[in-house]
């Protein structure tokens, strides 16, 4: 029994390496291929990507946009686990930089006090625009997909009106228009490296998906909102309330989303302005679909998008289009689906034929044991 188990495990752990590893070399075959027809020397380019991508200096570009990516795939990924699309975690992300920025700017408090008051305000902001899409669903029935598209929208003209010099934000020396600097008390502490400054918020990325993993494989919560999320029917024979589900996993996926902007706003920025990052919420929905809604996959996710935007983005100084992110990044979303597929069907079948084998020798030996001496 115990080697059957140990064999069961192992096959799992095997396809479960086996999905990303396939998704991999089918977007590196099709990104030679690709490089190939435009004329250049894949093999060459991979090198380029390698080495740059080795420096120091990008190491910690990885890292510092990684914490970001990570954040907003976790935001994601919670809603997915509850079988909710939440498309909307850009429009919450900005709104929630853009209010912390704002009330972080005109507050002068102790540090460690200033720093949690800026990203409670940005988780409550967050929170609370993410359950405007689960209110909706749950009294009026709107997809969270049509709400939080439209949501998003919202908050983009939203944000544009009060990102005015004669509202809540300021025209500097230099016609870049933003909201007033932050105090250094509301400054997030990074570290130095030999390759640049670490943001610190990088610990509190970790963190966060210890909390995902803990609270959802090892607490009531984390069982109700998993059932909810798979069958209906089965939440409601166990006693789960799925309205009240809905509404709670999208104000946490909206509460983490609040936290996706403060890297770039307590560690880089401390301000924000129309250069402030956009369309990261989009990135953690390609972050959590190659980590499959695992706090450790969706880390590997984020360092490889990461790693291929700072990599690739030394191609095109090197001659290099500078489109071939664009087609990296696609065809990897692309190669994790039809792999994880693949890898599903594949593992099914094995299972179908393990029963069936199973259930054959059980009949065998009943059987025999049928037979009278």
């Amino acid at each position: 029994m115990n080697k059957s188990l140990k064999k069961l495990d192992g096959e799992r752990l095997l396809l479960g390496l086996a999905a990303p590893v396939l998704a991999v070399v089918t977007a590196l075959v099709v990104t030679a291929l690709v490089l190939l027809a435009s004329g250049k020397d894949p093999f060459q380019a991979f090198s380029e990507m390698l080495d740059y991508g080795a420096k120091a200096d990008s190491q910690v570009y990885i890292l510092n946009k990684a914490t970001t990516y990570y954040l907003a795939g976790l935001a994601v990924a919670l809603g997915f686990r509850m079988n909710l699309f939440n498309i909307g975690v850009d429009g919450q992300y900005r709104m929630a930089a853009f209010f912390a920025a704002v009330v972080g700017a005109q507050l002068h408090l102790p540090g460690v006090l200033h720093v949690l008051v800026i990203v409670l305000v940005a988780m409550l902001v967050g929170a609370m625009w993410a359950g405007i899409a689960g209110a909706l669903k749950v009294t009026r029935g709107v997809s969270e997909v049509i709400s939080t598209i439209m949501l998003n929208a919202i908050a983009t003209y939203l944000i544009s009106y009060l990102l005015n010099p004669s509202r809540l934000a300021n025209l500097d020396s230099s016609g870049n228009v933003a909201t007033p600097l932050i105090p250094d008390s509301g400054h997030f502490f990074s570290f130095a490296t030999k390759g640049g400054p670490l943001w610190g918020f990088l610990l509190v990325a970790v963190v966060a998906g210890v909390a995902f993993w803990w609270g959802l494989s090892r607490t009531r919560f984390g069982f109700d909102l998993r059932t909810a999320g798979g069958s209906d029917s089965a939440a409601l024979a166990s006693g789960v309330n799925v309205r009240r589900m809905v509404v709670t996993a999208m104000l946490i996926s909206g509460a983490m989303a609040g936290l996706v902007g403060m890297p770039e706003l307590l560690n880089n920025s401390y301000q924000y302005s129309l250069n402030f990052p956009a369309g990261v919420g989009f990135t953690g929905i390609s972050v959590a679909l190659l980590g499959r809604n695992n706090p450790i996959g969706v880390a590997v996710g984020a360092l490889l998008w990461a790693f291929i935007e700072r990599a690739t983005g030394h191609l095109e100084m090197a001659g290099y289009d500078k489109e071939i992110a664009g087609v990296i990044q696609g065809v990897i979303v692309l190669a994790v689906v039809v792999a994880y597929e693949l890898v599903r069907r594949y593992g099914l079948r094995r299972q179908q034929s393990r029963v069936g084998r199973e259930l054959a020798a059980q009949a065998v030996q009943t059987q025999n044991q049928e037979v009278p001496a």
